[in-house]
């Protein structure tokens, strides 16, 4: 669904609040009854860990999460390391080495491979206020990239653009499960009611899991993404959440940073996330990763025309982002973009004016106003966004 960011693209604004702090807590409430009787992690007493998280730690030793992005383009991996100072930068971390041959990366005879350090979170898991989560990118013996580095190729590209302004608004649409594989909350044998009453719904027998998706909200509110919403959706068991609009880096960054946070949160009720885009086939809406763009000249009166030559270079360029969109190379794509279920035809590049059935929307409010976003609806829930906005920097700015 729309990132419902019009307001935000036209006009963004700073405003500083006294801060406000709420708890996270989790149970294993979602594990009574026939769900999760199978899932490890929802028959473990969450309150043992709250014994050591009470202990002293000394006052100069934090924590720091390196994550990363592994071999697949779309698993993140992570290790923690404690350090003896408060980093101001992530240039202030040392790099960090670890086995590439165990993450799809590197052969056993030559697997050291490196996490360099790019941007800093506050840790939501963890019990020290400095304590943080590192999103790092990754490197081989010889200092190139690793194929699945795809931060790198975006940083060269907003390296030449940085007079757009380029903005990025990204709308994450994922599933939960059971740890079988089966839609969480959908009964053991058959289906629930047809898609309608779901989206945006609210009630035990349209929504599930609503605590764990307004946990996910919070911990990403404190560890500094910049989180923008979330609703449920279409298909039941199905949600989204929205990071942006945020200037250059920071929304792929975010987007990366929000999944790992769903997925640890999920990981302590015991449920799996799934950022597959079919999960379900059949009458089933998939799960993308809409992305919304736009650049200084797009936002300013007179944006339509910008916008419209923009999407005239993507129409050219169709191949080239359906490649770009998911980590198979539109393989995984073939199974959503089937000109159905709000989503357009993966064989047809087409674009209009607040129509969720085709490549590329320009919502209503955007057009009525002269000015604004586009909105790219190809992407798939399991793109690496770092590709994803790269491509629409190539394409659109640098004419590639």
């Amino acid at each position: 669904m729309a990132l419902r960011c019009a307001g935000l693209f036209l006009g963004k604004e700073l405003a500083s609040s006294g801060k406000q702090v709420r708890a996270i807590s989790t149970t294993a409430a979602l594990g009574q009854g026939n769900f999760l009787k199978n899932s490890p992690n929802a028959a473990l007493d969450k309150t043992i860990l709250d014994r050591y998280r009470k202990l002293e730690t000394p006052v100069d030793r934090y924590q720091a999460t390196y994550l990363w992005i592994d071999g697949t383009g779309e698993n993140v991996r992570l290790k923690d390391r404690v350090l003896d100072k408060i980093p101001s930068s992530a240039a202030d971390l040392p790099n960090w080495q670890y086995d590439g041959s165990s993450t799809y990366q590197a052969s056993g005879e030559n697997s050291d491979t490196t996490l360099v350090p790019r941007a800093i979170y506050k840790d939501p898991f963890k019990p020290g206020k400095n304590d943080i989560i590192v999103m790092c990118d990754t490197y081989k013996a010889d200092g190139t990239a690793t194929e699945s580095n795809k931060r790198a190729s975006l940083q060269a590209a907003i390296d030449k653009v940085t007079a757009h302004e380029p903005w990025f608004g990204i709308e994450q649409e994922y599933t939960l499960l059971d740890v079988d594989g089966h839609p969480f909350g959908w009964p053991a044998n058959g289906f629930p009611a047809p898609q309608g009453p779901y989206y945006c719904g609210v009630g035990a027998d349209r929504v599930y899991a609503r605590d764990l998706v307004e946990a996910h909200a919070l911990a990403c509110l404190y560890a500094g993404v910049d989180f923008a919403g979330t609703n449920a959706e279409v298909m039941p068991a199905q949600w989204e959440y929205q990071v942006g609009p945020s200037i250059g880096m920071k929304a792929a960054d975010d987007l990366w940073m929000s999944r790992y946070i769903l997925q640890r949160i999920a990981e302590e009720f015991g449920v799996v996330v799934t950022f597959d885009p079919k999960p379900m086939e059949g009458p089933w809406n998939g799960a993308g990763a809409h992305t919304n763009f736009s650049t200084k000249a797009m936002r300013s009166d007179g944006g339509m025309k910008p916008i419209e030559e923009a999407i005239q270079k993507l129409s050219k360029r169709h191949d080239r982002h359906i490649k770009a969109y998911d980590p198979k190379e539109g393989k995984d794509n073939e199974r959503r973009l089937v000109g159905r279920l709000e989503t357009s035809s993966i064989d047809k590049f087409s674009w209009g004016i607040a129509n969720r059935g085709v490549s590329v929307r320009v919502p209503r409010g955007v057009a009525n106003a002269g000015k604004g976003y586009l909105e790219d609806r190809r992407p798939s829930s399991n793109c690496d966004p770092y590709a994803v906005c790269d491509a629409l920097i190539r394409t659109c700015l640098l004419d590639e």
